[in-house]
């Protein structure tokens, strides 16, 4: 999608607001009104002691519940078109490359994952920063860790084909974004539930249950004898003492409850709704289908959960519990049907979760396909084959970005040679992203792909640990020892820039050697990055697996020009000399 194309969906959420917003104003006018005559006509029943007044009250009463209703559902629809509005200004920003207003998801970042820090996939300007379009916390934490690994290669196509169908729900998306964003979710609030719906259920006495029907019962009856024979009985005072007794004596597990329940309610409401559009969709996709099957009746559940945290909440208000459980055991009732509804469906609260999040990861991808409808699903091979044509780094603009093609299927490494700033770490990171890409059923940035789907790992970016008291070498020969570990048993995809830096040149060009014959043992695949031009003659004594390319740099008009064009063998200039020798640093 263009950005004409958010901008056409925002004036129509906006138009839609301000009708929503002139109608939820005259229903606030007619609420006022209407409650103004509701005191106006009890002063004058109370003053008159005349019955048509207090009919009159209760016509208003009514009139104002309908009205109250009413002002509630358009107060839903204002606040979700405000989300909506917000949710096309945050494309719009991104699209204008003016913010990025999205979670970066840096709590995920693992130095010790085999490819996620080397390859910026999160924190700030990272992958998952800018694809990302998740806002509940299980839907960040299900595409954080779907970008965090691979998946088997029946699972990828089933996820092309979902992608590929929610590129095109544009609207539903939106939705689904909307109704999330609505309230701030956590992994708090999110663990609380789960944590609650993985304890084992109770349940409430035969006495308890009995007690609290017939204390009511017992109470309603003393009250209607003591009305019939105009008498007032003891027996409504007893009653109303026993009935909050009982309700009393249920109060430490109600008050558990609700210290969480209030924030439970809020969040449940909108898992409902996110549920509840799954539920409607129409989907063909065989993923998006069994998905969808996955929560049938889910939304009404959720629901029915949201209302009795409610109504256990109501607690808060120490006169009305005191009425309400005096009368009806109200809150007992409310406890009972919770202790019920946690036995019945508590166990799929965390299948139900899992398909919200996992439409979540979904609809991030699908965005991020509809933004970038030049891109490609790859074919996925079986058979070793990686090719890419004009592959390019998918987060780097259009219009400076370079695309090259290359292919692994034969000699399947390559050593990379390059000077400094001509484009070699920017290489293995765009061959790294779209590798990930590709693994979890994405798009990749090229005009077309044939992968076949491989571990990615990693040795980019090292750093000193002072904590662990390690130097850059030895965090550096510890990764590389994890990688070579990794690709046991296994076809790998290795990325490897500039290893050994922190060591003498000997030491480093025989360590480089013996790392690259180590990755050829192994079967890997990829592409190591060097300024050593002696590893280099490597190639000669595995001409079948090895292959030299490089990214040269020109000298036009006595300054550097990088083209960022990969080309065929070992690179020739060095740009250090020049720009020490322009700089007058060296003669």
């Amino acid at each position: 999608m263009k950005v004409t194309d958010y901008n056409q969906l925002l004036q129509q959420h906006e138009t839609a607001y301000e009708k929503e917003q002139r109608q939820y104003n005259l229903i606030g006018i007619i609420r006022l009104v209407l409650a103004a005559l509701i005191l106006i006509m009890g002063y004058l029943g109370i003053k008159y002691a005349d019955g048509a007044y207090w009919a009159g009250v209760g016509v208003l009463c009514a009139g104002f519940a309908f009205v109250y209703k009413k002002h509630q559902k358009v107060s839903r629809r204002r606040n979700l078109l405000r989300q909506l509005i917000q949710v096309n200004k945050d494309e719009i920003a991104y699209l204008n490359r003016t913010a990025i207003p999205f979670n970066n998801g840096a709590e995920y970042s693992d130095p010790t994952h085999m490819y996620t820090y080397d390859l910026d996939i999160f924190g700030a300007r990272s992958l998952f920063h800018q694809l990302n379009r998740t806002y509940t916390f299980i839907g960040k934490n299900t595409f954080a860790k779907l970008l965090g690994g691979l998946l088997p290669n029946d699972q990828i196509v089933q996820n092309q084909h979902a992608i590929a169908e929610l590129k095109d729900k544009t609207a539903w998306r939106q939705h689904i974004a909307a109704v999330a964003r609505s309230k701030n979710d956590s992994a708090q609030k999110y663990r609380q539930l789960t944590e609650w719906a993985g304890t084992p259920p109770e349940k409430m006495s035969l006495t308890a249950r009995i007690l609290c029907v017939a204390g009511p019962v017992a109470f309603v009856a003393a009250v209607a004898y003591s009305i019939i024979t105009g008498r007032y009985s003891s027996a409504v005072t007893w009653l109303f003492v026993f009935n909050v007794s009982h309700a009393f004596s249920h109060f430490k597990k109600i008050k558990a409850l609700t210290v969480f329940s209030d924030e439970i309610d809020e969040i449940l409401k909108n898992y409902g709704e996110i549920l509840l559009a799954i539920e409607q969709e129409e989907f063909t996709a065989p993923k998006n289908i069994a998905l969808q099957q996955r929560v049938a009746n889910a939304s009404k559940e959720i629901r029915t959960l949201s209302g009795l945290f409610s109504n256990l909440n109501n607690t808060a208000n120490p006169l009305g519990a005191l009425l309400v459980n005096g009368v009806s055991n109200y809150h007992i009732h409310i406890l009972r049907r919770l202790y019920v509804w946690k036995e019945q469906h508590a166990v799929n609260i965390n299948n139900w979760l899992a398909v919200m999040g996992e439409f979540e990861a979904l609809n991030s991808l699908a965005n991020y396909a509809a933004n970038n409808p030049q891109f490609v699903f790859p074919e996925i091979a079986e058979d070793n084959r990686i090719e890419f044509t004009q592959l390019g780094h998918p987060l780097i603009p259009e219009t400076v970005r370079v695309c090259n093609s290359i292919q692994f299927t034969q000699q399947p490494f390559r050593i990379l040679t390059g000077s400094n700033m001509s484009g070699k770490s920017t290489f293995l990171r765009t061959l790294g992203i779209n590798m990930v890409l590709a693994g979890v059923g994405a798009t990749v940035c090229a005009e077309k792909a044939v992968i076949h789907p491989l571990p990615v790992l990693v040795s980019m970016r090292q750093s000193d640990s002072l904590a662990d008291s390690e130097s850059y070498f030895f965090a550096e020969v510890k990764r590389l020892k994890q990688i070579i570990t990794a690709m046991q048993g296994q076809r790998s995809f290795v990325l490897l820039d500039e290893i050994l830096k922190g060591t003498n040149s000997d030491d480093k060009q025989s360590g480089t050697i013996g790392v690259i014959k180590k990755v050829i043992a192994q079967n890997g695949t990829g592409v190591i990055a060097t300024h050593d031009i002696e590893v280099c003659n490597t190639s000669n004594d595995y001409p079948l697996y090895l292959k030299n390319q490089c990214f040269e740099v020109q000298i036009t008009n006595n300054e550097l020009v990088f083209d960022y064009i990969l080309r065929e063998g070992i690179c020739q200039n060095k740009s250090a000399t020049f720009l020490m020798k322009k700089m007058e640093i060296i003669a």
